[in-house]
């Protein structure tokens, strides 16, 4: 009991290294934060123009210089899914680092741009799916009502493909929340870093993880309670 004691001290009372994690937890959240923002704005433009061009140009042949061009960013943005979902997230984030930040290296924007754009491809999948799910019959009734095709998507296609896939889209958020776990291998003091930094320096593995362990637990709780709250709120302005 008293060695149990003593580790439990010395991994958080000793210089006082509660505040490491707390500096690492901060670190961790914005950069899910920032990840997060970036991967729904990319994710709703490219899941936008991969649905305009599957539902107005499939099977067509492009008639203006406009289609021409829907069909080649569709293309552009077909690849960039394919490469995203297809490549581990830790060799986008040391790309990101080691490559494209090579002359800067800051830790902090490659981390947030690569947690966001990998982010962005999994949003612009479940967005472009909620979208296609809904009946082609509300397109054609809205249009005979004298809707264009873009106040169609606002005003009742995607509230119905929001509400569809905001399930899917909560998970991506926790999941993505606990992806960052990973950005300790670009030099970034995050939570996983700092347990590692407290593990380096008290040659006790147990508490640390332990502890950040029950800190991404808690969090992916509350987050899973507030996202269930809304789907009940979401679900009862149906009625």
């Amino acid at each position: 009991m008293d060695q149990i004691y003593e580790n439990f001290y010395s991994t958080l009372i000793v210089e006082e290294r509660w505040m490491m994690l707390l500096q690492g937890l901060g670190a961790t959240m914005i950069i899910a934060l920032c990840a997060a923002l970036i991967g729904v704005v990319l994710g709703f433009l490219v899941a936008m123009v991969r649905a305009t061009n599957e539902m107005t140009l499939r099977g067509k042949k492009c008639r203006s210089f406009g289609d021409v061009i829907l069909k080649i960013i569709d293309k552009i943005c077909g690849f960039y899914i394919t490469v995203i979902r297809g490549t581990p997230m830790l060799v986008q984030l040391m790309i990101m680092y080691y490559i494209v930040f090579a002359s800067s290296r800051n830790g902090m924007l490659a981390a947030i741009l690569s947690f966001g754009i990998n982010s962005g491809a999994y949003v612009a999948e479940i967005v472009r799916g909620g979208i296609m799910s809904i009946d082609k019959g509300q397109f054609e009734a809205s249009r005979s009502l004298g809707f264009n095709y873009r106040s169609t998507m606002i005003h009742i296609i995607l509230p119905q493909a929001l509400k569809n896939v905001l399930p899917a889209l909560g998970n991506e958020f926790i999941v993505l929340f606990k992806e960052t776990s990973v950005a300790g291998y670009v030099a970034i003091m995050d939570l996983t870093y700092m347990a590692n930094l407290i593990i380096s320096r008290t040659y006790d593995a147990f508490f640390p993880l332990i502890i950040i362990a029950l800190i991404y637990l808690l969090i992916v709780l509350v987050l899973t309670f507030l996202l269930k709250k809304l789907e009940r709120r979401l679900r009862n302005s149906d009625h």
